[in-house]
């Protein structure tokens, strides 16, 4: 089943409807967002999604509304605090990861710009080559977890169905769908 189909009989406040009608699928233009949605799709791994999307502003007050640059400096102190955290989930290698990329993403901004620039210099890229491109500059960054941020970010098709409304609202903002 689609997240299209799985969506389309909630109501309209449905954590998931709304995700799926405001941001799925949607360009990011900002690298902190492009980086907490990163960090949202790393932390949804062996959970579901409604879990993630319950606890998102919680992640977004505990990783400082995902300033890049504060996440890149984090100390000890800081993992810490994320580690006893309970509004967030608390696993040693997603905060781990979100530090070391936040890191990564830094050195992309010096070299290309902004992480933005990097992904658009980057595209269009099949899912396998985006896949060993993640790995080799990210961790905890496997298929399952690219795929999802470059579906839902929009560099790689398939967030949403073609039948849907909010598909065709997509097509007229990114047009990277279309490549």
């Amino acid at each position: 089943m689609s997240y299209c189909t799985y969506c389309a009989e909630f109501p309209e406040d449905n954590l998931h409807k709304i995700y799926h009608n405001i941001e799925y699928g949607f360009p990011i233009e900002d690298d902190n967002k492009l980086f907490g949605r990163l960090i949202l799709e790393i932390n949804q791994a062996g959970l579901s999604w409604s879990t993630i999307l319950a606890k998102k502003e919680n992640f977004s007050r505990a990783y400082d509304h995902f300033d890049i640059q504060k996440i890149a400096n984090y100390s000890e102190k800081d993992r810490e605090r994320l580690l006893a955290d309970a509004s967030i989930i608390r696993n040693k290698l997603k905060v781990n990861a979100a530090i070391y990329n936040a890191q990564q993403i830094i050195a992309l901004q010096k070299e290309h710009g902004s992480f933005k620039n990097w992904l658009d210099k980057m595209h269009p890229l099949t899912k396998d080559e985006w896949v060993k491109l993640f790995k080799k500059t990210f961790k905890f960054t496997g298929g399952e977890i690219t795929n999802e941020f470059l579906m839902s970010t929009g560099y790689l098709k398939g967030a949403h169905d073609d039948n849907c409304p909010i598909y065709k609202v997509i097509l007229k903002l990114n047009p990277k769908w279309n490549e």
